[in-house]
């Protein structure tokens, strides 16, 4: 609030966090090595899902955000691997600001070091970005490193592979 006592002036309080949202993947992904996820992409919608603000949009796997601002982008990554051969695999948070050039900002890696049968693992990663301008700040997510058959795993009525994006205040 805003007033003035005895010379004192007091500015309006920031508003508190005015968008947050969670998308998934409904689908398991299977890459065969590296490459954008751009597809199988929803807003998550069960169990009670709820989100403030307006909404993310995503066009082949780019994000377009609703408004300039700071924005924590968390990718919460369930991959399953085929084999023991695939050592290590990624989820890599790619960002742009010139609607261009993409640059890795956050990953999330996991590795299959067992000695018998599958191994699965959820990995995690977090980016705080500032998004000074919507037409030329975006996001994607890129997988990498991959074995043939091994997968980022999605599902459309449960949250497996994730990424959240919660704008936390002004640019």
């Amino acid at each position: 609030q805003s007033g003035n006592t005895g010379g004192l002036t007091w500015a309006a309080a920031p508003a508190g966090i005015t968008m947050a949202q969670q998308w998934r993947l409904t689908a398991g992904f299977v890459p065969n090595s590296s490459g954008d996820v751009t597809a199988n992409l929803e807003i998550s919608d069960t169990n009670g899902y709820g989100s403030i603000g307006s909404n993310m949009t995503v066009s082949s796997g780019v994000f377009t955000f609703p408004s300039t601002g700071y924005y924590l982008i968390t990718v919460s990554a369930f991959i399953g691997f085929a084999t023991q051969s695939d050592a290590q695999a990624s989820v890599i948070t790619r960002v742009t600001t010139n609607n261009s050039s993409y640059g890795d900002a956050a990953q999330a890696s996991a590795g299959s070091n067992s000695g018998s049968g599958n191994s699965n693992f959820s990995v995690f990663s977090q980016f705080l970005f500032d998004v000074t301008n919507t037409t030329n700040c975006k996001v994607k997510f890129f997988t990498e490193s991959f074995a043939s058959g091994s997968s980022l795993a999605g599902n459309s009525d449960t949250n497996l592979t994730t990424f959240t994006f919660i704008r936390l205040g002004d640019t």
